[in-house]
């Protein structure tokens, strides 16, 4: 199953496709197996990229030493796309984004790397007040809906 998704990050468009391949396995005691493949969904900075952009470049020796390790993982290889690339977000509104999603999801190392890097971007005390307060309430709505199992509204369906 190939499914085609498209995101704009700044004046590019990132392509994503969502690929699951079922393979026929051999007969195991009269029953037919098959395994599933997940393919990548993004694309991924090689290091002849990396050496060819300035930037990219920077980030990967970043993380090296930060590491410590001269591996960059597949998984930086493709956050950074994301991270690093020209958008409609501005790099502190996509570092806000990352401490609050992980805040939202318990991941305490997450909250206090992105939030150190947030500051390093400008956020100001009181936006982190306020990102926050903002996260706390979200969660705590998000839970109420979840366990009372609220409906969603029709007009906040795709294609309203």
């Amino acid at each position: 199953m190939n499914v085609k998704q498209e995101l704009r990050v700044g004046n590019r468009t990132l392509t994503f496709f969502d690929r699951l391949t079922l393979d026929r396995a051999p007969l195991r005691n009269g029953i037919l197996f098959r395994k599933a493949i997940m393919m990548g969904t993004v694309k991924l900075w090689t290091d002849a990229y990396a050496a060819a952009k300035p930037r990219v470049s920077a980030v990967f020796a970043d993380i090296r030493a930060t590491r410590g390790s001269a591996l960059i993982s597949n998984f930086w290889r493709a956050l950074k796309e994301v991270m690093v690339a020209p958008g409609a977000f501005d790099p502190l509104v996509k570092e806000l984004i990352h401490v609050a999603v992980p805040a939202a999801n318990g991941c305490g190392y997450c909250v206090r790397s992105h939030t150190a890097a947030a500051r390093a971007k400008g956020m100001t005390d009181a936006q982190h007040g306020e990102l926050t307060a903002v996260v706390a309430m979200a969660a705590q709505t998000n839970a109420s809906a979840t366990t009372l199992q609220v409906p969603t509204d029709p007009e906040f369906m795709a294609g309203h």
